[in-house]
């Protein structure tokens, strides 16, 4: 497939206008080819994933991450990183560009956040109203929030979540960002949602969340993962003929109990 048009129809649901201010997203490193047949997805491009493609005999088209390889300038960021500098010798020596699409497709119908509730199973899916990146919507049944958290840490196809009890005992709303969006616990919690769900939680917000008397999941950054079958999915609805290749690497933390 001709690539402009790819990335043109890529761009029709997500846009960088909406991407967050300050992201970086789009060409990362290297000359975007004429045509492209296959396209490899990963949540981040690093040394594990450039020694997974030298091993293939088949070198893909394109390197398509939900992360931004170089999340910066480029100049301010190799200036200062020896490690990322010497992988983007290699790649452009290879001769395959890196594309991110990050918070756009956190954002846009379809992406990240629609991909994450409707894991869930939840019903009257819809962005919050006053946070466009979260989806918020309705389970079947309401479900006691410890066999909530089970369910939907199952559903995330996780090992693990961490559940901050400080609210209801019934759950029946939830509003999900997946990756960072522990702080915006706040728009879930003033639109009347049971639960948030998210990542990366620090002390006070959990401590915030408690005297809220608010419930929150909080799950690992990994639940992204869900990007490349769904990238996987939106690039075969535009052209069927396209290739995509998954890798997978990233694992959680181990979690050790006494």
């Amino acid at each position: 497939m001709n690539t402009v048009k790819l990335l043109r129809n890529l761009a029709k649901r997500f846009p960088k206008s909406i991407r967050t201010p300050g992201d970086y997203v789009g060409l990362m490193t290297g000359k975007l080819p004429e045509e492209v047949h296959t396209i490899l997805l990963c949540l981040d491009f690093d040394d594990i994933v450039y020694d997974e493609i030298l091993k293939m005999k088949k070198k893909p088209d394109m390197i398509l991450t939900h992360h931004p390889f170089i999340y910066g300038t480029r100049y301010r960021v190799l200036k200062h990183s020896e490690i990322k500098r010497d992988l983007v010798e290699r790649i452009d020596k290879m001769g395959i560009p890196v594309y991110s699409m990050h918070t756009n497709f956190d954002t846009g119908k379809g992406g990240m956040n629609d991909a994450l509730a409707e894991a869930l199973g939840l019903e009257n899916i819809r962005p919050l109203e006053t946070i466009s990146m979260a989806r918020g919507g309705e389970l079947p049944k309401a479900m006691e929030i410890h066999e909530f958290a089970k369910y939907a840490t199952q559903r995330l196809n996780l090992d693990y979540s961490h559940l901050v009890h400080g609210g209801k005992d019934k759950v029946k709303s939830v509003a999900i960002i997946g990756g960072g969006g522990s702080y915006k616990y706040v728009n879930a919690m003033l639109e009347g949602y049971d639960i948030y769900i998210s990542g990366d939680a620090p002390h006070h917000i959990r401590r915030d969340v408690i005297a809220a008397k608010y419930n929150f999941l909080d799950v690992s950054h990994e639940v992204e993962k869900i990007f490349m079958p769904q990238m996987a999915k939106l690039l075969k609805e535009i052209d069927p003929s396209l290739e995509t290749i998954i890798i997978d690497h990233e694992k959680l933390p181990e979690l050790i109990t006494k």
